[in-house]
């Protein structure tokens, strides 16, 4: 590459993935110290507890890989009420659940707007950025 040439540029990631895969991996250790607090709390038999936990966790973990899929951005919406049903455990978690909810959904919506944004710009400026 000579001194004139830019730098071959990657392609951009796309944001919805990434804010829906963060969410899901920031839940899933939530659940975690949650699963942690509800064994302390004795709210279930401890086998109940680490194996709603435990599964739970795996869930959250693994579907943060599968968003973007076919299917994925539904699985994990779902997963959001998996998250709220651990309330019945630690009643604190109703609140927790439901700040996750409303970062899945400004997850999904933002990031769904900062790629159509980037689309947008891309098909104007085919040209790439300009040279520093």
């Amino acid at each position: 590459m000579s001194a004139h040439q830019p730098a071959p540029t990657r392609p951009k990631r796309s944001a919805k993935p990434q804010f829906t895969q963060m969410t899901l991996l920031l839940e899933a250790f939530v659940v975690a110290f949650a699963t942690l607090v509800a064994f302390g709390l004795r709210v279930a038999p401890p086998a109940t507890v680490w194996t709603l936990g435990g599964v739970t966790f795996l869930i959250l973990v693994l579907l943060s890989g599968y968003v973007g899929r076919p299917g994925g951005y539904v699985a994990g919406t779902l997963a959001q009420l998996a998250v709220l049903g651990f309330g019945v455990l630690v009643p604190m978690m109703y609140g927790v659940g439901a700040v996750f909810v409303a970062m899945w959904f400004v997850s999904l919506r933002l990031g769904g707007r900062i790629d159509r944004e980037r689309a947008e710009w891309d098909a104007a400026h085919p040209e790439g950025p300009t040279p520093a």
